[in-house]
């Protein structure tokens, strides 16, 4: 019952993202209006989602339980790395492209994918606990993933972990450890606002549907392989390492679904900057993106 529970849930999400394909194929969402929708995604609506779900359960999440939900969160990122280290090779022998697939299978869409799917699927007060994955993945990307694109460290990437999301992250984290009291007229305007963020985000996926080349998309069999490890097979055999190490079982479906997020935008990106091709990249995403709505149901009924 709950896998078709879920997979409705997910539907639904796949039909914003076919209302934002559709947008694109009618010209009424073009690509200047695309990126400016992105961009208040991520500076206003995700962080307020954020802070709103703070808001929410700072009277019921103990610092215990974020303190087992970091440690979850470090844990992923290590295996995930150490992951993308052995598998990748195994997809392509040139260079570049080898530390693309290790960025992608490293760091995933948590905030642009990961807070619509654990707020429809799980309700927004679990969201505060993505916050916790967002920031550790921040800070793992502008270190090991910049280094790893650059093949060297480099202190001035740093910089860029000061952002809207990392700092809303933060004060989310600080008002669920403290209590900190927050004034409804507050809390009503980061909820309203925030809860703009999931639908906008999904519409301007099927916007990068409809704009992508779809034989590359569709048609390469190895991003089909990729897709399944990354999606499927990896997050259940993280399964029994979270079932022994987190003792409460109400938050194993939040780190499910983190585990099983699909390709994030920053490795295309920085591949971008670095002049690295993101073509498999970028058709990764979009296929990651998709099938996922058939494989996260799968990892909520296998708990």
């Amino acid at each position: 019952m709950i896998l078709f529970v879920v997979f409705f849930q997910m539907l639904a999400l796949l039909i914003m993202i076919g209302a934002g394909f559709f947008l694109a194929k009618k010209n009424i969402l073009d690509e200047h209006t695309n990126t400016r929708i992105s961009s208040m995604i991520v500076t206003i609506f995700n962080p307020l989602l954020v802070l709103s779900s703070a808001f929410q359960a700072a009277e019921s999440v103990s610092i215990r339980t974020m303190g087992q939900i970091s440690l979850v969160a470090v844990g992923m990122f290590v295996i995930f790395i150490v992951c993308g280290m052995i598998l990748a090779p195994r997809f392509s022998r040139d260079l570049g492209q080898r530390r693309i697939y290790q960025m992608m299978f490293v760091f995933s869409n948590l905030g642009f994918i990961g807070i619509p799917v654990v707020s429809s699927i799980l309700g927004e007060e679990y969201v505060v606990y993505v916050t916790e994955f967002i920031l550790i993945y921040t800070l793992v990307f502008y270190t090991y993933g910049v280094a790893l694109m650059d093949g060297k460290f480099s202190f001035s990437s740093l910089r860029a972990i000061l952002n809207p999301g990392t700092v809303a992250g933060a004060a989310a984290v600080l008002v669920v450890v403290f209590r900190l009291p927050v004034p409804s007229f507050l809390e009503t305007a980061a909820t309203y606002l925030g809860n703009a963020a999931s639908p906008l985000a999904l519409v301007s996926v099927g916007f990068s549907l409809a704009h992508s080349d779809l034989k590359k998309v569709f048609g390469q069999p190895r991003l089909y392989v990729f897709s399944l490890l990354k999606l499927l097979v990896l997050p259940l055999a993280m399964l029994p390492l979270l079932r022994l190490f987190l003792p409460d079982p109400a938050l194993i479906p939040v780190c499910m679904v983190m585990f099983g997020m699909p390709v994030g935008n920053l490795p295309l990106i920085l591949a971008n900057q670095k002049g690295i091709d993101g073509t498999t990249c970028s058709a990764a995403i979009i296929l990651s993106t998709i099938l996922c709505v058939f494989t996260v149901p799968i990892l909520i009924a296998a708990i």
